[in-house]
């Protein structure tokens, strides 16, 4: 993931909703190409937000059993407001079923004033890398103990406790 664009987990609730922020700043490197007199967040990093807050949603309730998981469609998505320096995305994902390695989620992405930036309907495949390529099944272990480590960071485990599960 070359963008992380969750910075913090404000709650989860297992197998139902998660919550999550990114404070945006001018410090973002793909800010200085769109667009560098107006910059704004794009719009497919936008929907990547809620992808990656979607993603620990689906790792806490399948309880890190995989170590892939992959947009495989985004439908309904539409823009509303930008998200421009100085603003923080909040996104709200729920699942709506996982099921046989494919997860569906509904997401809003929303500034710090209320306003919707984003929403859409996500589709995410949830796999491990031996399932693709069983020559390389020590990958798993070790993206694994990385995304443990990432969730640490931004507040998965406090959520967890908050939420009475940790």
């Amino acid at each position: 993931m070359k963008f992380c664009l969750v910075d913090r987990i404000e709650s989860i609730e297992p197998g139902k909703r998660i919550v999550t922020v990114k404070s945006l700043s001018l410090a973002e490197e793909y800010l200085a190409d769109h667009f560098p007199i107006f910059p704004v967040m794009p719009g497919v990093l936008m929907v990547e937000a809620m992808v990656q807050s979607a993603a620990w949603l689906v790792r806490v309730e399948q309880d890190f059993s995989k170590s892939l998981i992959l947009l495989s469609s985004a439908r309904n998505v539409r823009y509303g407001n930008f998200v421009a320096p100085g603003m923080v995305l909040r996104t709200e994902v729920e699942l709506l079923s996982l099921e046989d390695g494919l997860a569906k989620v509904k997401g809003v992405g929303s500034t710090g004033e209320g306003s919707q930036t984003v929403q859409g309907r996500l589709e995410l495949r949830c796999c491990n890398v031996a399932d693709i390529s069983p020559s390389a099944a020590d990958a798993d272990a070790q993206i694994v103990a990385t995304l443990k480590e990432m969730f640490r960071l931004i507040g998965g485990p406090a959520a967890l406790a908050a939420a009475g599960r940790a």
